[in-house]
């Protein structure tokens, strides 16, 4: 029956579009400038989508292209479903569809419809004789949708990266960017301005800065942004007392990214008692970083307010079960030499990565793994060693108790192998795999029955 439930969980996986609680958490397609929500008890995320550049559009194929919106949600940060496409740039009028210009998106609540906000290029001039980009709002009655656009953009507002926050009073506002971070109020109907727009005073004026995220924390107004300090962008943040300011420069929430990604686009969730930041990185296109993937890590503050500064990592965040496959090269730590991670399929990069350990004793770490109650018989591993190879997997610790040992067969081929468990622990730990002699070896994923 256990057997059964677990194929059952497999199909649901490949037929639903699940992401996963690894960084990236969307694992078949591009996403970048990741907007969360917290909907019904769940955390929806709205993002940009990239893709490649199609031929014969007269597109610059150095630049970003896109053309539509996906949804995704989760309950627990683990498993992602994709909800699929909610606006096109075919499907909106005043959209020029031969732009692919739908960037960074934003959604919100109010009296029981859900307000996506997104910015394009605009078909025709606007009273005032600019086309450039305008911001859109689709409406619809749940968030995965289906959303049905407004004809006309918003009035007044010309930019991108649009945000809207509603206050504890009920006063809804909007930022974006275009040079400058801008704000103005919202009617309560959501999509018209109840005032001017204001430029944001006290942010750097040196560097681009754009892609503003505004929320609140105990009476603390955090607005944020993506800012080119020296060659690409990091992730700052002001704080004030007003959502229209004024704001002070406070700090960095991450630093340029170590990948080298130009861009980084944030936003700011709590969930379940835990603060979270989403952003994106190019962790799937390495050579280009204009094809874009999200991630999750946790956030925390100090005392006084201020935001600690966050890392990426590659594990994410969320509990990974012990019987689906673990992919440990998303690994919370490694030994300093004789382990590395490289792509499966350097042109299908989206096939994932594997784990290498090239020398004794070398060793990978993937943490919060949920091995239930039950008692554990056996584990299963891809793999493959040249010349023959035997791994240990321990818990908690790269010493840690040793609950299987593992021979990998000599072979130039992917296998996978089988080896009992020994000493069975229930509950959530850290898992290592450790190579016992001089033969490398290479893994692509670990699970257990």
């Amino acid at each position: 029956m256990k057997n059964f439930k677990l194929l059952i969980l497999s199909i649901l996986v490949i037929t639903s579009g699940l992401g996963f609680s690894q960084n990236p958490i969307v694992r078949n397609q591009f996403t970048a400038d990741p907007t969360a929500r917290v909907f019904n008890n769940r955390v929806f995320v709205f993002p940009s989508h990239d893709i490649p550049t199609p031929d014969g559009k007269g597109l610059r194929k150095d630049w970003f292209c896109m053309a539509d919106y996906h949804v995704f949600s989760s309950e627990n940060l683990t498993d992602w479903k994709d909800h699929g496409m909610i606006v096109s740039q075919n499907k909106v009028a005043w959209v020029d569809s031969s732009s692919y210009s739908m960037w960074a998106p934003d959604c919100i609540e109010r009296n029981g419809k859900y307000y996506f906000y997104f910015p394009a290029n605009k078909t025709v001039a606007d009273a005032n004789g600019r086309k450039g980009f305008g911001i859109g709002v689709a409406i619809a009655d749940k968030p995965e949708g289906p959303y049905v656009p407004l004809p006309e953009p918003i009035k007044g507002v010309n930019g991108i990266d649009p945000n809207v926050f509603i206050d504890k009073d009920g006063q809804a506002y909007l930022f974006w960017s275009m040079g400058n971070i801008m704000v103005a109020k919202l009617k309560d109907n959501m999509t018209e301005l109840a005032s001017e727009p204001l430029i944001i005073a006290n942010l750097p004026q040196k560097g681009l800065k754009e892609g503003p995220f505004l929320f609140e924390r105990k009476g603390i107004y955090y607005l944020t942004i993506p800012h080119v300090e020296n060659k690409i962008e990091r992730l700052e943040y002001a704080i004030g007392d007003n959502p229209m300011g004024p704001f002070k420069m406070t700090g960095v929430v991450m630093d340029e990214s170590p990948m080298n990604c130009w861009t980084n686009h944030q936003s700011f969730v709590e969930y379940k008692g835990q603060w979270y930041l989403f952003y994106h990185q190019d962790a799937y296109s390495p050579k280009f970083d204009k094809n874009r993937s999200i991630c999750i890590d946790s956030l925390f503050f100090s005392a006084d307010g201020t935001i600690r500064k966050v890392t990426p990592t590659l594990r994410g965040v969320g509990v990974t079960s012990a019987f689906q496959e673990i992919q440990i090269d998303r690994y919370s730590s490694k030994s300093e030499t004789g382990s590395s991670v490289a792509f499966l399929d350097s042109i299908h990069t989206f096939n994932g990565w594997k784990t290498k350990l090239e020398s004794k004793n070398a060793w990978v770490q993937y943490n919060t793994v949920d091995f239930g109650q039950e008692k554990l018989k056996k584990v299963q591993l891809k793999a493959l060693s040249e010349n023959g190879s035997t791994l240990q997997i321990r818990l908690d610790r790269a010493d840690g108790p040793v609950i299987s040992e593992v021979k990998v067969p000599k072979g130039t081929s992917w296998d996978t192998i089988e080896a009992k468990v020994s000493k069975s622990q229930s509950g959530i730990h850290h898992l290592i795999v450790v190579l016992k002699d001089e033969n490398p070896v290479e893994i692509d994923w670990i699970k257990f029955e």
